[in-house]
C-alpha cells in the first residue's frame, strides 16, 4: 500500500466511558498531568460558539488546500469521532465549509481539529459543533489527493494516533494516548479535586500562601528595604512617581 495515498482502519479505539470522563475535565489540568509537554499549538483556535470537545481521533493527512481524504474520513466516521486533519497549517484554501459540516453532524462526528482553514464561519458558529482551526478563508478546496486516513499525524509537535482521545476547550486542543489514558485520567481527577478544595479556601480566605516566600528563599531571593530609598530612578516623566534628585553614584 503506497505511503501518502492510503486509507486504513483503526486498530484500537478509546472506550466511550473513558472519553466521557475526560469530557468533564479542563484541558489545562489534563495537560498538567502530562508534564505540560504535549500541545497542538496556539494557532488552533475555536471556530464554534462555546463548549468543549471530547472524542476518539480519526486522523487525516492531506495536501494543503485539498480535502479529498477529509471527505473519505467523514464517510468512515462513527458517532463519537473527532476528525483530526494535518494539512500543513496552510490557509490559502479552506478544507471544509457548511455542507461538509452538516454531513459530519449527520454522521455523528463530535468535533474537528483542522491544521488549516475553514469557510462558512457563520455555520460553524450557529451549529456549535466543536471545531478548532488555524484560520478562515472564502477560497474553496481542491479534491485531487493525495492523502492518508488513520495514520499517525503530528500537530505542533504533538503526535495523534488513530483511536486516541482528543479533547479541546477555549485553551486549545490535546491528544491523550490510549495506552496511558487511565493513568493520566487518575492524575487529572486528583488534581481537579485539589483545585476544587483550593477554590473553596480562596472563597473562605483560608488559602495558605506561605509557599511563595518559602520558594523565593529556597531560590536565594534577598529580602529587605528598597535600595533606592523608595524613589524612582527612571527618567523624568516615566511614571506618576517623583524622580530622584540625588546625583548618580
Amino acid at each position: 500500500m503506497p505511503i501518502g495515498f492510503r486509507v486504513l482502519e483503526r486498530t484500537q479505539v478509546a472506550p466511550k466511558a473513558l472519553v466521557d470522563r475526560f469530557a468533564k475535565l479542563p484541558v489545562a489540568n489534563v495537560s498538567d498531568s502530562m508534564s505540560r509537554l504535549s500541545a497542538a499549538g496556539p494557532d488552533l483556535r475555536p471556530m464554534h460558539r462555546e463548549g468543549g470537545m471530547a472524542g476518539v481521533a480519526l486522523t487525516v493527512r492531506c495536501r494543503p488546500g485539498d480535502n479529498l481524504m477529509l471527505h473519505k474520513a467523514i464517510d468512515m466516521a462513527v458517532p463519537g469521532d473527532v476528525i483530526v486533519v494535518d494539512a500543513g497549517g496552510e490557509c490559502t484554501n479552506a478544507l471544509m465549509g457548511e455542507l461538509m459540516l452538516a454531513y459530519a453532524i449527520k454522521r455523528g462526528v463530535v468535533g474537528f481539529v483542522l491544521n488549516g482553514a475553514i469557510r462558512d464561519l457563520d455555520a460553524f458558529v450557529e451549529t456549535n459543533l466543536p471545531t478548532f482551526a488555524v484560520g478562515v478563508t472564502h477560497r474553496g478546496p481542491y479534491k485531487d489527493g493525495p492523502g492518508e486516513v488513520n495514520v499517525p499525524i503530528c500537530l505542533g509537535g504533538m503526535v495523534i494516533n488513530p483511536g486516541d482521545i482528543v479533547i479541546g476547550d477555549a485553551d486549545g486542543v490535546l491528544s491523550v494516548p490510549v495506552a496511558e489514558a487511565e493513568e493520566i485520567l487518575a492524575k487529572t481527577e486528583a488534581k481537579q479535586d485539589a483545585e476544587t478544595r483550593q477554590m473553596k479556601q480562596i472563597a473562605e480566605g483560608t488559602n495558605d500562601r506561605t509557599w511563595v516566600d518559602a520558594a523565593l528563599k529556597k531560590l536565594g531571593c534577598e529580602f529587605g528595604s528598597d535600595s533606592m530609598g523608595g524613589a524612582c530612578r527612571r527618567m523624568p516623566r516615566c511614571c506618576g512617581r517623583p524622580t530622584s534628585t540625588r546625583p548618580a553614584i
